[in-house]
Protein backbone atom coordinates (compact mmCIF):
# COMPACT_ATOMS: atom_id res chain seq x y z
CA UNK A 1 0.00 0.00 0.00
CA UNK A 2 1.27 3.77 -0.89
CA UNK A 3 -0.17 6.45 1.38
CA UNK A 4 0.44 10.50 1.46
CA UNK A 5 0.76 11.98 4.48
CA UNK A 6 0.11 16.04 4.43
CA UNK A 7 1.77 17.63 7.48
CA UNK A 8 -0.73 20.64 8.42
CA UNK A 9 -0.61 21.87 11.82
CA UNK A 10 -3.14 24.99 12.82
CA UNK A 11 -0.03 26.89 14.72
CA UNK A 12 1.32 28.95 11.95
CA UNK A 13 2.60 32.24 12.91
CA UNK A 14 4.13 34.02 10.36
CA UNK A 15 1.43 33.81 8.18
CA UNK A 16 -2.10 32.80 10.73
CA UNK A 17 -3.96 29.63 9.64
CA UNK A 18 -1.93 29.51 6.51
CA UNK A 19 -2.93 26.13 5.38
CA UNK A 20 -6.54 26.84 5.22
CA UNK A 21 -6.54 30.50 4.54
CA UNK A 22 -8.18 31.06 0.83
CA UNK A 23 -5.38 31.28 -2.44
CA UNK A 24 -7.10 31.74 -5.85
CA UNK A 25 -10.70 30.47 -4.90
CA UNK A 26 -10.12 27.10 -2.45
CA UNK A 27 -7.74 26.84 1.14
CA UNK A 28 -4.22 26.21 0.38
CA UNK A 29 -4.20 22.73 1.48
CA UNK A 30 -6.59 21.52 -1.23
CA UNK A 31 -4.49 21.83 -3.90
CA UNK A 32 -2.26 19.37 -1.84
CA UNK A 33 -4.63 17.18 -1.79
CA UNK A 34 -6.35 17.80 -4.87
CA UNK A 35 -2.93 16.90 -6.57
CA UNK A 36 -2.30 13.88 -4.34
CA UNK A 37 -6.03 12.45 -5.03
CA UNK A 38 -5.54 12.54 -9.20
CA UNK A 39 -2.14 11.05 -9.15
CA UNK A 40 -3.54 7.69 -8.64
CA UNK A 41 -0.51 7.05 -6.90
CA UNK A 42 -2.12 6.54 -3.24
CA UNK A 43 -3.80 4.09 -1.64
CA UNK A 44 -4.94 6.78 1.27
CA UNK A 45 -4.59 10.51 1.68
CA UNK A 46 -4.04 11.02 4.90
CA UNK A 47 -3.75 14.73 6.68
CA UNK A 48 -1.71 14.76 9.94
CA UNK A 49 -3.53 18.03 11.63
CA UNK A 50 -3.99 18.98 15.68
CA UNK A 51 -6.22 21.21 14.27
CA UNK A 52 -10.33 20.81 14.08
CA UNK A 53 -10.88 22.87 11.26
CA UNK A 54 -8.04 21.75 9.25
CA UNK A 55 -9.52 18.31 9.70
CA UNK A 56 -13.14 19.51 8.52
CA UNK A 57 -11.56 21.22 5.45
CA UNK A 58 -9.27 18.02 4.40
CA UNK A 59 -12.14 15.74 4.59
CA UNK A 60 -14.40 18.12 2.06
CA UNK A 61 -11.46 17.86 -0.48
CA UNK A 62 -11.25 14.32 0.04
CA UNK A 63 -8.46 13.36 2.55
CA UNK A 64 -8.76 11.26 5.61
CA UNK A 65 -8.23 12.60 8.85
CA UNK A 66 -8.12 9.14 10.79
CA UNK A 67 -6.20 10.63 14.02
CA UNK A 68 -5.64 13.83 15.77
CA UNK A 69 -1.60 15.15 15.88
CA UNK A 70 -0.36 14.85 19.78
CA UNK A 71 0.71 17.98 21.11
CA UNK A 72 3.96 16.89 21.18
CA UNK A 73 4.74 16.68 17.54
CA UNK A 74 2.46 19.63 16.56
CA UNK A 75 4.97 22.84 18.19
CA UNK A 76 7.20 24.64 16.25
CA UNK A 77 10.15 22.07 17.28
CA UNK A 78 8.79 19.01 15.64
CA UNK A 79 10.27 17.78 12.34
CA UNK A 80 8.44 16.59 9.41
CA UNK A 81 10.52 13.02 9.95
CA UNK A 82 8.23 13.54 12.98
CA UNK A 83 5.21 13.61 12.02
CA UNK A 84 6.10 10.73 9.03
CA UNK A 85 6.91 8.72 11.74
CA UNK A 86 3.82 9.10 14.08
CA UNK A 87 1.93 8.73 10.99
CA UNK A 88 3.42 5.55 9.90
CA UNK A 89 3.39 4.24 13.01
CA UNK A 90 -0.62 4.20 13.26
CA UNK A 91 -0.75 2.79 9.74
CA UNK A 92 1.25 -0.32 11.70
CA UNK A 93 -1.00 -0.31 14.58
CA UNK A 94 -4.21 -0.85 12.03
CA UNK A 95 -2.17 -3.50 10.16
CA UNK A 96 -2.46 -1.49 6.66
CA UNK A 97 0.56 -3.02 5.27
CA UNK A 98 2.71 0.28 3.90
CA UNK A 99 5.05 0.40 1.99
CA UNK A 100 6.07 4.09 0.70
CA UNK A 101 5.12 6.94 1.82
CA UNK A 102 5.08 10.54 0.24
CA UNK A 103 5.12 13.51 2.48
CA UNK A 104 3.52 16.03 0.86
CA UNK A 105 3.66 19.87 2.15
CA UNK A 106 0.30 21.76 2.50
CA UNK A 107 1.26 24.85 0.74
CA UNK A 108 2.40 23.36 -2.74
CA UNK A 109 0.04 24.77 -5.22
CA UNK A 110 2.07 24.47 -7.90
CA UNK A 111 2.40 20.62 -7.70
CA UNK A 112 1.20 18.58 -10.39
CA UNK A 113 -0.03 15.00 -10.41
CA UNK A 114 2.78 14.49 -13.13
CA UNK A 115 5.59 14.97 -10.59
CA UNK A 116 4.27 13.33 -7.93
CA UNK A 117 3.91 9.97 -10.22
CA UNK A 118 7.47 10.82 -11.63
CA UNK A 119 8.71 10.81 -8.15
CA UNK A 120 6.65 7.03 -7.28
CA UNK A 121 8.68 6.16 -10.52
CA UNK A 122 11.68 7.11 -9.49
CA UNK A 123 11.98 5.65 -5.89
CA UNK A 124 10.53 2.02 -7.61
CA UNK A 125 12.31 1.37 -10.59
CA UNK A 126 15.71 2.29 -8.78
CA UNK A 127 15.09 0.90 -5.51
CA UNK A 128 16.65 3.63 -3.37
CA UNK A 129 15.36 5.38 -0.37
CA UNK A 130 13.97 8.62 -1.61
CA UNK A 131 12.79 10.66 -3.77
CA UNK A 132 11.99 13.96 -3.50
CA UNK A 133 11.06 17.16 -5.86
CA UNK A 134 14.21 19.83 -6.20
CA UNK A 135 14.87 22.47 -8.88
CA UNK A 136 17.74 24.59 -10.05
CA UNK A 137 19.18 27.95 -8.26
CA UNK A 138 18.81 30.96 -11.26
CA UNK A 139 22.00 31.93 -10.35
CA UNK A 140 25.67 30.06 -10.05
CA UNK A 141 26.02 29.70 -6.55
CA UNK A 142 29.91 29.65 -6.53
CA UNK A 143 29.61 33.58 -7.26
CA UNK A 144 27.60 33.96 -3.95
CA UNK A 145 28.49 36.88 -1.63
CA UNK A 146 28.32 37.79 1.76
CA UNK A 147 28.80 40.54 3.84
CA UNK A 148 31.87 40.65 6.29
CA UNK A 149 31.44 42.58 10.08
CA UNK A 150 32.25 45.33 8.05
CA UNK A 151 29.63 45.34 5.39
CA UNK A 152 31.95 45.14 3.25
CA UNK A 153 31.14 42.41 0.39
CA UNK A 154 33.44 38.68 -0.03
CA UNK A 155 32.67 35.70 -2.36
CA UNK A 156 32.40 32.15 -0.61
CA UNK A 157 34.29 31.09 -3.49
CA UNK A 158 36.75 33.97 -4.51
CA UNK A 159 38.17 31.17 -6.85
CA UNK A 160 35.38 31.46 -9.41
CA UNK A 161 35.68 35.59 -9.81
CA UNK A 162 36.59 35.15 -13.14
CA UNK A 163 35.33 31.67 -14.00
CA UNK A 164 32.20 32.20 -16.96
CA UNK A 165 29.00 31.03 -16.18
CA UNK A 166 28.47 28.05 -18.64
CA UNK A 167 31.77 26.32 -17.19
CA UNK A 168 30.35 26.42 -13.62
CA UNK A 169 28.62 22.99 -12.01
CA UNK A 170 24.73 23.64 -11.99
CA UNK A 171 23.08 23.58 -8.68
CA UNK A 172 19.67 22.63 -7.42
CA UNK A 173 18.19 22.53 -4.11
CA UNK A 174 15.03 21.16 -2.38
CA UNK A 175 11.65 22.27 -3.75
CA UNK A 176 9.74 21.85 -0.82
CA UNK A 177 6.88 19.95 -2.30
CA UNK A 178 6.93 16.06 -1.87
CA UNK A 179 9.37 13.09 -0.37
CA UNK A 180 8.72 10.36 -1.43
CA UNK A 181 10.25 7.03 0.79
CA UNK A 182 9.84 3.52 2.03
CA UNK A 183 8.20 3.14 5.21
CA UNK A 184 11.47 1.31 6.18
CA UNK A 185 13.56 4.30 5.66
CA UNK A 186 11.23 6.91 7.63
CA UNK A 187 11.39 4.86 10.42
CA UNK A 188 14.90 4.38 10.13
CA UNK A 189 15.27 7.89 10.18
CA UNK A 190 17.59 7.45 7.08
CA UNK A 191 18.63 11.35 5.63
CA UNK A 192 16.61 12.35 2.24
CA UNK A 193 19.52 14.03 1.40
CA UNK A 194 21.87 11.05 0.98
CA UNK A 195 23.46 8.92 -1.39
CA UNK A 196 20.38 6.78 -1.39
CA UNK A 197 18.13 9.54 -3.11
CA UNK A 198 17.11 10.86 -6.46
CA UNK A 199 15.99 14.39 -7.26
CA UNK A 200 12.66 15.06 -9.14
CA UNK A 201 13.49 18.16 -10.93
CA UNK A 202 11.01 20.60 -11.05
CA UNK A 203 10.75 23.61 -13.46
CA UNK A 204 11.56 26.77 -11.18
CA UNK A 205 8.25 28.48 -12.57
CA UNK A 206 6.29 26.16 -10.09
CA UNK A 207 8.69 26.59 -6.75
CA UNK A 208 7.94 29.04 -4.28
CA UNK A 209 8.36 28.41 -0.94
CA UNK A 210 5.69 30.26 1.36
CA UNK A 211 6.83 31.06 4.80
CA UNK A 212 6.51 34.75 4.71
CA UNK A 213 3.57 37.61 3.69
CA UNK A 214 5.63 38.07 0.79
CA UNK A 215 6.22 34.61 -0.05
CA UNK A 216 2.69 34.52 -0.38
CA UNK A 217 2.20 37.53 -2.36
CA UNK A 218 4.56 35.91 -5.08
CA UNK A 219 2.96 33.05 -5.20
CA UNK A 220 -0.13 34.47 -5.76
CA UNK A 221 1.54 36.41 -8.52
CA UNK A 222 3.32 33.50 -9.86
CA UNK A 223 0.07 31.52 -10.09
CA UNK A 224 -1.72 33.79 -11.50
CA UNK A 225 0.43 33.87 -14.25
CA UNK A 226 0.99 30.41 -15.12
CA UNK A 227 -2.48 29.85 -14.95
CA UNK A 228 -3.23 32.51 -17.58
Amino acid sequence: MNIAVIPARGGSKRIPRKNVKEFHGKPMIAYSINAALNSGCFDRVIVSTDDAEIAEVAIKYGAEVPFMRPANIADDYATTLDVIKHAIEFTEQQAWGIKNVCCIYATAPFLTPEFIQKGLKELTENAIDYAFSATSFPFPIQRAIKLNSEQYVEMFQPEHLNTRSQDLEEAYHDAGQFYWGTANAFIAGKPILGTSSKAVLLPRKRVQDIDTPEDWELAEALFRAIEC
